[in-house]
């Protein structure tokens, strides 16, 4: 048994209890009475809801709620619920004498007599608001990992399927350039040729698309004038957006260069406006502007620290509502309804600023209009564009028929290809793949190869080695649908960007060989 002295000194129950809740900082716990008013109050509550135990001990607990869930009941809901189920959990909004809010994790358990009667509530609440916080940008960043994979999968997707799609037209626009020269004079033989021609350029030209928003195109990257772009641009631009679209141009002079392909921004650049004007079919106002930006450390965008322009388009239109926001770069998404849209249109901008080492930014919502932000990064001396075009060797000028070695593992595009160089007045060897190139080397003479840079096994690239370890000086030429070369190799090789037309290949001859002879007729 415990000294008598020793009891004495030990405060009762009660007291004990109360000051041991009283200890707690990190939870607020205090009573209410039946009707919900605050009988007691803990330094935990004091802490972080503001309330001295003076100001707060016989105010009714829903000052603690926000207006909105003042006005929905559910200070009484909560004690109702605590009532007659025996117990209350929630998590939500709560306010602090400041007015601030914090999301916070409520107990409510009734407390009863002997007898069972309600006798008042016991009450514990603790702020989460870090950790709903934590799960929140847990979430963001689970969500945006989602939406990276799911347009890194539809990129590799598109960029395969275009792939193909160049080989395909490859070998319709040339049979139809070469049949175009061999058909006779027939006016409705010739509109039907041109309509077969232009149907397969309209392809093209959406397979680029996808090659841009694949990031796997060709690019001319190299320093370019926001500014002097800009303003080259706005007459076309007012034209294309027509006379009910008043267009505002605010791009100042002395903005740094950025790396970009110029051409290829220009059309970003047409493609937005023309979006823009689609999205306000009442009218309004397109706004251009450009800013210079430095951005230093981690960014929110995700681009690495350095200088920026950022290209922004904004209009005043219907807007997107965030599902459709989500869905607005993946290809073939229009909300332009059936055959009045190819839903390229924005991957292929996200495309090209990606592919120049940029990023780009869509904020939108309903009926408050949508921006585009295009963000470029600066031109710097350490970076280089890549070889786009063939370059002349001044000693290698024949001035004769050349013998082409043309290698393509498909044999309609090596088809085709024979016949616009043999049109051209040149002797074709024909090779459909790198083992089968190298083998041909090894018994003809060849005054350039033509190779295709997709094959399996050995690639154009690697046949190109190969060719420059056996035979130096061997002109050889890459034609590729789209930029699959590892950065900063083969710069010094020219390129054919598929599908290439015949004066394309006769400007790369002319430029390489100087070799120019006229086509037959």
């Amino acid at each position: 048994m415990l000294d008598k002295q020793v009891q004495d000194s030990m405060p009762a129950d009660a007291d004990h209890f109360r000051i041991l809740v009283d200890a707690i900082t990190d939870y607020a716990i205090y009573m209410l009475d039946p009707a919900g008013h605050v009988s007691s109050w803990n330094a935990g509550a004091q802490r972080f809801k503001g309330y001295a135990a003076r100001e707060v001990i016989g105010r009714h607990f829903s000052v603690f709620y926000t207006d909105e869930d003042r006005a929905a009941g559910l200070p009484a809901e909560a004690l109702r619920l605590a009532r007659e189920e025996g117990r209350f959990e929630r998590e939500g909004w709560r306010v602090r004498k400041d007015g601030s809010r914090f999301w916070a994790h409520v107990i409510i358990d009734p407390i009863r007599n002997d007898a069972g009667q309600i006798i008042g509530f016991a009450k514990i609440t603790r702020d989460v608001t870090e950790r709903m916080q934590a799960q929140h940008d847990l979430d963001l960043a689970r969500q945006a990992l989602f939406q990276s994979q799911k347009l890194d999968a539809i990129g590799q997707l598109t960029g395969g399927v275009a792939h193909d799609f160049n080989n395909l037209l490859m070998a319709v626009l040339g049979s139809l350039e070469l049949l175009r020269k061999r058909l006779p004079a027939d006016p409705k033989a010739h509109v039907l040729l041109e309509n077969a021609f232009q149907g397969a350029q309209r392809g093209a030209a959406l397979t680029q698309r996808m090659l841009a928003f694949a990031r796997k195109q060709e690019l001319k990257v190299e320093p370019v004038d926001i500014a002097e772009l800009t303003g080259e641009m706005s007459g076309l631009i007012e034209r294309s957006i027509g006379p009910s679209i008043e267009l505002r141009v605010a791009v100042p002079e002395g903005l740094p260069p950025v790396m970009t392909d110029a051409n290829q921004l220009e059309t970003a650049l047409l493609n937005l406006a023309v979006n823009a004007r689609d999205a306000m079919p009442d009218g309004g106002t397109i706004t251009i502007e450009a800013l210079d930006i430095e951005i230093g450390g981690a960014a929110e965008i995700g681009l690495p620290a350095g200088g920026y322009v950022r290209l922004s388009v904004t209009d005043e239109g219907v807007g997107m509502d965030e599902t459709t926001l989500h869905r607005a770069m993946e290809p073939f998404f229009t909300t332009k309804g059936v055959g009045k849209g190819t839903g390229l249109g924005l991957p292929m901008v996200h495309g090209v600023i990606e592919q120049s080492g940029g990023r780009m930014v869509v904020s939108s919502r309903p009926g408050e209009g949508t921006r585009v932000e295009l963000w470029l990064p600066q031109a710097s001396a350490a970076r280089r564009p890549s070889a786009t075009a063939a370059t002349p060797r001044e000693d290698n000028r024949v001035g004769r028929a050349l013998t082409v070695l043309a290698v393509d593992d498909d044999e309609l595009v090596l088809t085709n290809t024979a016949a616009m160089l043999e049109d051209l007045g040149h002797r074709v060897v024909t090779a459909a793949s790198a083992d089968q190139a190298l083998t041909l080397l090894a018994r003809t003479k060849p005054d350039l190869v033509i190779t295709d840079f997709a094959m399996p096994q050995v690639t154009g690239l690697q046949l190109a080695q190969e060719i420059a370890a056996r035979r130096p000086g061997l002109p050889v030429v890459l034609a590729t649908g789209f930029a699959e070369l590892p950065p900063g190799t083969a710069d010094d090789l020219p390129r054919l960007a598929k599908p290439y037309s015949q004066p394309e290949l006769a400007q790369v001859l002319q430029a390489i060989c100087g070799a120019a002879p006229s086509p037959q007729p």
